[in-house]
């Protein structure tokens, strides 16, 4: 089926070459052709010049081969065609070819002791076998065309094969498959195996980047976890005045962060294992908001049951609340039907950059989207990817609010689908 709708697309490189090969093979037939009707043409009135020339002198010579011969007759002036007589007035002699009804003719004549000699041979044969040859030219360069097309058509199937190679692993590393190789390069290096090379090398250099940072994050992190604890004791020995509640408020958020950049490290190295049960999807959603300390309004289906991670899935609406609060508008509202979780607000909406490229970390998207790290998204998202759901992300198209589509798989681990 790739190869057939890869056929069918009439802008790709592959008909592009095809047409070059065919222009050239037509361009190539056209000059060979001419030149050989040209070349055949020449060769002819000049064979059917001399023939009219012999016949004319042996007529002179020996009038009794005249039988044999067209006749040799003292002609008229106006006997013979203008262009021929002008030529025996200059030159006293000529030769002229003459293609018309009933026959095409060379017409060979002389000026000889005051009379004017003449005699034509018939060039019928001639004609024929040059229209023949022309014939035969243009039947087998449409036949060497109809040979190479279909030909070039299938040679070009393996570098379109491998730049499809490449076309499809640069996508996977789009989608963030680091691990996605082109393996064009095998074989000898051309210009595909060059282009595979260097994705290649980009992929292998931004999974590289990107595990360092993730080094750099855990690192942070864990080192930020001990002189916080300190903090967050130190704060709790200090007297209760204004100035307290502001440093432990700071202290808290501070808190907050670092457990936060603990979690997307451990998703990010993948050491996230899910633990599976049946949950009520409608009494998790009621308890998380709870947790959350928001307010929201629920509408669910209290019979939908899915088998999930529940603390994961707690953590994926309790982030997805609280940034519809953050970030968004009153009132939130949030959707439980079957095993699809909805959360929408009444806010601004996403920001573009969000919904093409999905939520980034310290990135909150749009400074209208209020205060935050940019990190609730990115760890709703990969809790999701954890559990085997799908967080998706848009705006209404009424008002423009924000919302977040959360649908957990079909089949939760020991469910068999009817």
């Amino acid at each position: 089926m790739t190869f057939v709708r890869a056929l069918l697309n009439l802008r790709s490189l592959r008909w592009k070459i095809v047409l070059l090969v065919g222009l050239a093979c037509t361009t190539m037939a056209l000059t060979v052709g001419v030149l050989v009707h040209e070349s055949t043409l020449r060769r002819s009135m000049n064979e059917g010049a001399g023939k009219a020339e012999a016949a004319l002198d042996l007529a002179l010579r020996d009038p009794s081969a005249s039988h044999q011969d067209a006749p040799v007759p003292v002609v008229q002036p106006g006997e013979l065609p203008d262009a021929l007589l002008r030529q025996v007035e200059r030159e006293g002699r000529g030769t002229l070819y003459v293609n018309r009804p009933p026959a095409p003719v060379y017409w060979a004549a002389r000026k000889q002791d005051g009379r004017l000699y003449a005699v034509d041979v018939d060039m019928t044969a001639d004609l024929l076998t040059r229209q023949a040859l022309d014939r035969h030219m243009w039947k087998y360069s449409l036949l060497t065309l109809a040979i190479v097309v279909p030909v070039t058509v299938l040679a070009t199937e393996l570098p379109a094969r491998r730049l499809r190679r490449v076309a499809r692993t640069a996508r996977r590393i789009t989608a963030g498959d680091l691990d996605a190789r082109t393996g064009t390069s095998r074989g000898g290096v051309d210009e595909i195996g060059e282009i595979g090379a260097v994705v290649d090398s980009m992929a292998d250099s931004l999974r590289q980047r990107i595990a360092s940072e993730q080094r750099f994050t855990a690192d942070v992190a864990h080192e930020l976890r001990t002189p916080l604890m300190g903090l967050v004791t130190s704060a709790g020995l200090l007297p209760e005045d204004e100035v307290t509640d502001m440093v432990k408020d700071r202290i808290g958020v501070l808190r907050d962060l670092v457990e936060d950049l603990l979690e997307i490290s451990r998703l990010d190295a993948g050491a996230e294992e899910p633990r599976f049960r049946p949950v009520v999807l409608a009494e998790l959603v009621r308890e998380s908001v709870a947790r959350a300390g928001a307010t929201a309004r629920v509408t669910a289906d209290e019979t939908a049951v899915a088998e999930t991670d529940p603390r994961r899935l707690d953590r994926i609406v309790a982030n997805l609340v609280t940034n519809a609060h953050r970030h968004g508008a009153d009132p939130v509202e949030i959707t439980v039907a079957e095993r699809t979780i909805t959360v929408r607000d009444h806010g601004p909406g996403y920001p573009a950059d969000l919904l093409a490229r999905g939520p980034q970390r310290f990135r909150t998207g749009a400074a209208e989207r209020g205060r935050g790290h940019g990190l609730g998204l990115t760890i709703a998202r990969g809790q999701a990817a954890v559990i085997g759901a799908v967080l998706e992300f848009a705006n209404d198209a009424e008002d423009g609010g924000a919302v977040a589509t959360l649908r957990l798989p079909e089949e939760g681990p020991g469910e068999v689908r009817p």
